[in-house]
């Protein structure tokens, strides 16, 4: 069996501890180092080359995004070995953005349920099996052709790259392929994005610009700020008495497209 090293990194002893005996509770995961600062967290991971790193943001010496900056350019260190995973437990949500821009895997808001951590170690523990190239059977194969949208923001995909195919969702305990062609519409709020696809919604940390970037834009169009249609799903669209463009959905839902894109839809109609 494959087993991940991993580096704690937390300033406060109780949750340190804590999270020590959640790792050591992992057959897969073998804990090599526990720290209480930025600076030491910066060597530990320079030292010891861990595959996953469970770091709080708000420590002594570097900040915990600090940390991961410094590791996204040191070029020397890092050139021959893969990049740790990296997940942060932090009792601050205003940092979530960044941190997924910064390639965290998963961002752990204190307090958080020990179900919590499972699902954001076996986040990380797919991340990293697909970065070292492991190969399975069954499901995982599925896993290593799917195209997640954790995996649009931690390689930093962009508009140039190819629509997304696959994205990797949660469903009754297990990790599932949801084909984008069967997504009927996402809405997001500033950190998660809601799926809807045949009257059931699964909801991804990541903010909807990642989608964004990757879904078709010939099938897929941003009606407003946080919310994209398959235009494949929409039974119709009407005015309604501010002149903006409603949006029916064959599931039923109505959506209220922007007033720029209300205009450009109008521009466009035959």
């Amino acid at each position: 069996m494959q087993r991940f090293t991993t580096v704690i990194a937390e300033d406060e002893p109780l949750a340190r501890q804590g999270l020590a005996q959640w790792v050591q509770d992992w057959p897969q995961l073998h804990l090599v180092a526990c720290v209480a600062d930025g600076t030491s967290a910066l060597k530990a991971i320079r030292d010891l080359r861990p595959a996953l790193v469970l770091m709080d943001i708000q420590m002594p010496g570097l900040t915990g995004l600090q940390v991961l900056r410094e590791l996204a350019m040191d070029q020397d260190t890092l050139a021959q070995a893969a990049k740790p995973a990296v997940i942060f437990t932090t009792a601050y949500d205003e940092h979530a953005l960044t941190a997924f821009e910064l390639h965290a895997v998963d961002y752990l808001l204190k307090p958080f349920s020990k179900a919590r951590f499972t699902e954001a170690i076996e986040h990380a523990l797919i991340d990293t099996a697909q970065a070292n190239g492991a190969q399975a059977g069954g499901a995982q194969a599925d896993l290593n052709h799917a195209l997640p949208a954790l995996e649009a923001a931690q390689h930093g995909s962009t508009a140039n790259s190819a629509p997304l195919q696959r994205v990797l969702v949660r469903d009754m305990g297990k990790i599932i392929p949801l084909q984008v062609d069967h997504i009927e519409y996402l809405r997001s709020d500033t950190k998660y994005t809601a799926l809807y696809s045949k009257g059931r919604s699964h909801l991804v940390r990541l903010p909807i610009i990642h989608f964004e970037q990757r879904l078709d834009a010939t099938r897929f169009l941003k009606i407003n700020r946080s919310c994209i249609v398959n235009l494949d799903f929409v039974e119709a669209m009407t005015p309604d008495e501010s002149s903006q463009l409603v949006v029916q959905m064959r599931d039923g839902s109505r959506i209220t497209a922007s007033r720029e894109v209300s205009k450009q839809l109008r521009a466009d109609s035959l």
